[in-house]
């Protein structure tokens, strides 16, 4: 069976986590050569747009979230293709798609665009396919570009950034379910 040993490490500079995935032969290796016979799955994310996708990628463990790509849209088809091709090259084993609801939380045209695009994509790929309220996000890579550009770093198209905060914020909610559901038993 699969698992993995994490152990803690204080350093100087803070806790460290050790992480080792155990592989079904007993076998041990860190994470950065976990194969895809492992069956590790990434995460991606996409900040869906009508010129422009963003996308952002987990580890395989799912405990980090980066800014992958910001992809022009070209068509349904070929746009879907890439993304398919994407997800194929990255080992993706579940997508989640920024749904952008109206602070009040109502869904409009924007939101019933992105869920469709949704359920064509998992048509496509056959991957599961998730909405994830995105409320905020943009904002807030906006107020993160801003940081950057302030500190003399170029900027440029924020929607990859989008997307890593809708993948943090995701793994964050559901990595703290598992310690609550871990806690509860």
């Amino acid at each position: 069976m699969q698992g993995i040993a994490v152990s803690e490490v204080s350093g100087r500079t803070g806790i460290i986590l050790r992480v080792i995935v155990i592989e079904p032969s007993g076998a041990r290796r860190p994470p950065s050569q976990v194969t895809e016979e492992s069956n590790a799955r990434r995460i991606l994310a996409i900040d869906y747009g009508r010129r422009k996708v963003g996308l952002a990628l987990s580890d395989e463990l799912g405990l980090t979230a980066r800014p992958l790509a910001t992809i022009l849209r070209v068509n349904r088809r070929t746009d879907l293709k890439r993304l398919g091709q994407i997800c194929k090259e990255n080992s993706v084993g579940r997508v989640i798609v920024g749904h952008p609801l109206h602070l009040s939380g109502e869904a409009g045209e924007m939101a019933a665009e992105t869920a469709r695009f949704a359920a064509r994509l998992t048509k496509e790929t056959g991957i599961e396919t998730e909405l994830v309220d995105e409320r905020l996000t943009s904002w807030q890579a906006q107020q993160i570009a801003g940081e950057i550009s302030s500190r003399g770093r170029k900027g440029g198209p924020l929607d990859d950034l989008a997307a890593a905060i809708l993948l943090r914020e995701y793994l964050d909610r559901r990595n703290a379910n598992a310690r609550l559901t871990m806690e509860t038993h």
